[in-house]
């Protein structure tokens, strides 16, 4: 099982203490890119894909995402058919 496969199922099974950089890590290995932002971006972040809708999420301060963040960018990765 690779990396990537790894990181899927980990995301895919909800886990209280899922990285920001595991998510950054995972996103850009399904070809998303994080879009740069102007000095005024603050701690929101939008990961942008050629073949689906961006994913915005802040950036947790602790570095663990939320719940709700990881059932967006999931609802969001299924709807683009990237998992």
């Amino acid at each position: 099982m690779s990396r990537v496969e790894k990181l899927i199922k980990r995301l895919l099974d909800r886990p209280k203490d899922f990285k920001w950089r595991e998510l950054v890590m995972l996103l850009k290995a399904l070809g998303y890119e994080e879009a740069k932002r102007g000095k005024t971006g603050g701690s929101r972040r939008r990961f942008v894909h050629e073949r689906t809708a961006p994913i915005t999420l802040h950036e947790p301060h602790d570095g663990v995402l939320r719940r709700y963040q990881i059932d967006l960018v999931i609802e969001n990765l299924e709807r683009g058919g990237m998992i």
